[in-house]
């Protein structure tokens, strides 16, 4: 990672923020964010803020990564779906949690950097495609958890469908110029369970491939 004072204070900031659980802080001290940062702001990789990736993305803060890691609750014997690859951030650290990570993005840009920095840092247990996230992944589901790191006004019905019974899926909904909520959306046998979180800000979910894709 880097210096031993530049990581306390990076997890102090995350327990700070509220990320408690002693394998999401695991998770996060393992992976390093500079990683998956180029550029000029590669030296505030340990800063806790957003920061810009090409194709008019983020990567989300490390506090806001830590909370919706820890509210997806992931087992280690869980495959986890995420919508939203960007820099491949926070697929990493949910290779940490679960025993294995499905990820997509629309911009087929940023999932073939994303697949260097996995193949670099040996995390083997994920697998990257371009594809429309707001549809998931038919083929691959069902799935224990689903993660989604861009809003929609409402928890889109191929992603709830493909959530196991008994799974949980965390996403920010709302108008995407407007402050959103964090929710957690737990499957019943009798339907779904929606708990609202924090608010949160996102980039929307949108359908369709990018246009480098």
């Amino acid at each position: 990672m880097t210096d031993a004072s530049t990581l306390m204070q990076f997890l102090f900031a995350l327990r700070s923020k509220g990320v408690t659980d002693a394998r999401v802080l695991t998770a996060m001290e393992k992976v390093d964010r500079a990683a998956f940062i180029r550029g000029l702001f590669a030296e505030r990789a340990y800063e806790d803020m957003p920061l810009p990736i090409p194709c008019g993305q983020t990567i989300s803060q490390p506090s806001v990564v830590g909370l919706m890691t820890q509210a997806l609750r992931a087992g280690p014997r869980d495959t986890v779906l995420e919508v939203g690859t960007g820099s491949g951030y926070q697929a990493a650290v949910l290779s940490h949690v679960a025993r294995r990570v499905y990820t997509v993005d629309r911009h087929k840009r940023l999932v073939a950097e994303a697949r260097d920095v996995f193949d670099a840092l040996g995390l083997t247990n994920i697998t990257a495609f371009t594809a429309d996230g707001s549809y998931g992944l038919p083929d691959q589901a069902p799935f224990d958890r689903i993660l989604v790191t861009a809003a929609a006004e409402d928890p889109p019905g191929p992603l709830l469908a493909q959530l196991k019974v008994g799974g949980i899926m965390v996403l920010p909904v709302g108008q995407s110029d407007a402050v959103q909520s964090l929710i957690r959306v737990t499957r019943h046998e009798s339907g779904f369970e929606y708990d609202e979180l924090r608010p949160v800000r996102f980039v929307p979910l949108i359908e369709g491939l990018g246009r480098d894709g």
